[in-house]
């Protein structure tokens, strides 16, 4: 135990034993020789003490100090105190680091902890089996010597661990895992890895689904809208069958929209090619969708009004953007009441370039704003059918921006109407637009 006064003690004892060797020096009159014969008793003792000290703390396997008394009685307790505290606090770390082992191997996924030069720390039994490790064997291995698909080195030496990216099994090249790396304490980094087979392979099977059922309904529909096209032309007086024959054409037209929809939806999805190959006009890309609504617009009778920023051009997929503008374009001639307002908007602002289409037609619901991407989803299913759309169009618009980094934003007020506009990016800006 601490004494917050033993120095007191100390001296006083350290005054008491010189004064009685300058006692006994006075006494027999040699003084300096006591005095000296003393003062080397005293470091013998404190040698000797220090000698102990050594052996106990070097070679003696009992945890008690050595009993003594004085100051080195206070020097034994405070090691020993020492001792302890510091046996405690490794039991509990120890405990701690088996508590994190014992939940990491838990753990559905594969878990690998890796210093900031991406050499392997420590790793789980998932890693072991889904990525090959070998533990301890491979502790201090530098992850991508391990890992060597050149996809995933790219993205570990790029250091942008913001999404993640799914690479075939280096043990199993038919499974498909997914990995994503987090920053891990203060220089670490924790990479986590699932297995995504079943997941790719669904989504796999859905893309070749739709897509293979899209073209295969093209013959058929061809077939059926060539004989109602011969039956319009026949004269017939029975009302039930020219009503029957304008339906068909009416539902015919409605599903061939609803395929060619699809086809380019699953289009989108397969597609492979970079956006910063090409260069895309898109004033004059702008200007043809501008003919095509004004086509449409016959009936509806709305004002439109197109402001494009002229020779601002972008890398990208051409009928891609197409496709996004033209939607978003049709989508508010198709359901803004009759003798509205369209301004379509192509310009360049802070950090990129814009577009928007903004209507003055019935607005939209805010709970539906977050649905609207979703395929085949309808605020007003009667009123969606009516104009003959597929409920695909903004599906595709999400899947476009996707593919060039965007993403579709939605404002709108009910009775006062929409915005529908996306950015890209200032990189996406071809070079003899920058300024």
């Amino acid at each position: 135990m601490y004494y917050p006064f033993s120095w007191l003690r100390i001296a006083g004892t350290l005054f008491v034993y010189l004064a009685l060797f300058a006692l006994v020096g006075l006494v027999l009159d040699k003084f300096a020789l006591t005095m000296c014969l003393g003062i080397l008793a005293l470091l013998f003792y404190h040698y000797w003490q220090l000698f102990r000290l050594n052996h106990w703390l070097w070679h003696s396997k009992k945890m008690s100090p050595p009993a003594v008394k004085g100051v080195w009685e206070r020097i034994y307790e405070g090691i020993y105190f020492l001792q302890r505290r510091n046996r405690n606090k490794r039991k509990e770390l120890g405990a701690l680091v088996n508590r994190f082992r014992e939940g990491a191997e838990a753990l559905p996924d594969a878990a690998v902890v890796i210093d900031k030069v991406g050499a392997i720390i420590w790793c789980n039994r998932l890693a072991r089996i889904e990525l090959g490790f070998k533990w301890p064997g491979d502790a201090g291995q530098r992850l991508n010597n391990l890992i060597r698909h050149p996809k995933f080195n790219s993205y570990f030496h790029a250091r942008d661990f913001t999404l993640p990216i799914e690479v075939p099994s280096p043990v199993n090249p038919n499974k498909i895992l997914e990995y994503r790396i987090m920053p891990y304490g203060e220089e670490h980094l924790l990479l986590i890895v699932r297995d995504v087979t079943r997941l790719s392979q669904l989504e796999a099977m859905r893309k070749d689904f739709v897509a293979n059922v899209s073209h295969e309904l093209r013959t058929p529909l061809t077939v059926i809208s060539g004989y109602l096209e011969l039956m319009t032309g026949v004269d017939t007086t029975d009302p039930m069958v020219s009503k029957a024959v304008t339906e068909m054409e009416a539902q015919s037209k409605r599903m061939k929209n609803l395929v060619e929809d699809l086809l380019v939806l699953s289009r989108i999805e397969a597609s492979a090619e970079r956006i910063y190959e090409r260069v895309v006009n898109m004033p004059e890309v702008l200007r043809q969708i501008e003919t095509e609504a004004q086509t449409l617009n016959k009936e509806k009778g709305h004002t439109i009004r197109f402001h494009i920023e002229p020779d601002l051009r972008v890398y990208g997929i051409e009928t891609e953007l197409r496709s996004a503008c033209s939607n978003l374009i049709f989508n508010a001639i198709h359901y803004t009441p009759a003798n509205g307002a369209i301004d379509v908007y192509w310009k360049r602002v802070h950090n990129g370039v814009k577009f928007s289409v903004v209507d003055n037609g019935c607005g939209i619901e805010q709970a539906h704003i977050s649905r609207l991407t979703e395929r085949f989803y309808r605020v007003d299913k009667g009123r969606s059918r009516s104009t003959g759309g597929s409920g695909l169009g903004l599906s595709i618009v999400k899947h476009v921006l996707s593919h060039h980094n965007s993403k579709l934003e939605i404002k709108s007020k009910l009775g006062q109407g929409s915005e529908f506009s996306f950015r890209l990016a200032e990189e996406i800006i071809a070079e003899n637009n920058k300024s």
